[in-house]
């Protein structure tokens, strides 16, 4: 009988396995944390994007933010995917629960078609955080998309798109002094001293 310990496997990180989208590790979407999702429907699907998903989407939205302690500065349904943006706002928040939830809400809402096994993200790093660098980023990556996709000649026409901050049903993106307010919301209603803590090196899990 052999004596000799076996050798040492190789450690599997999750984002190694072809299924997965890469995932940092969990604090990076805890707290005040700041991330820009996408979720599109598996194999492109269309056809599901009218007024009626349009409307649920807000309602689980504000359900979402309630549970998890988040406010949704922008967000855009596409006719094949769904761009938003969550930033944390207690030391609970935790933005992976969070999107199990939307997903396992919106999902009946979608049927026939159904949603990408996995939404992608970029969690911000502190440099995309400053306001006017977010700012940029929420039009860019988010608001613009109906424009670019030549469906609107300009993003306030698209019907698909706004905010979701909780006790503000009317706010919208495009209006002209929407940042300034929502920087004010944003700071009064953050658990104070959450952006001090310290986060592990920026790696996969």
């Amino acid at each position: 009988m052999d004596s000799n310990p076996p050798p040492d496997l190789p450690q599997k990180h999750r984002s190694d396995f072809s299924h997965y989208l890469p995932r940092l590790k969990r604090a990076f979407y805890q707290a005040d944390a700041v991330v820009f999702w996408t979720m599109p429907t598996h194999l492109r699907r269309v056809g599901w994007l009218d007024e009626r998903f349009h409307s649920v989407f807000r309602e689980m939205m504000l359900h979402t933010a309630a549970r998890e302690g988040l406010l949704c500065p922008a967000y855009c349904l596409m006719p094949e995917h769904i761009h938003f943006v969550w930033m944390g706002l207690r030391p609970d928040t935790d933005q992976r629960n969070a999107m199990k939830f939307l997903r396992a809400q919106l999902g009946p809402f979608l049927k026939p078609a159904k949603f990408q096994h996995q939404p992608h993200d970029h969690v911000l790093k502190p440099a995309e955080r400053q306001r006017r660098a977010f700012s940029l980023a929420c039009t860019d990556y988010v608001l613009l998309n109906p424009f670019r996709g030549k469906l609107v000649k300009k993003p306030s026409d698209w019907p698909y798109l706004g905010t979701v901050v909780p006790g503000y049903p009317r706010l919208h993106p495009c209006e002209a002094d929407y940042w300034a307010w929502f920087w004010r919301h944003y700071y009064a209603v953050r658990t104070p001293g959450i952006e001090q803590r310290v986060l592990p090196p920026r790696e996969m899990e």
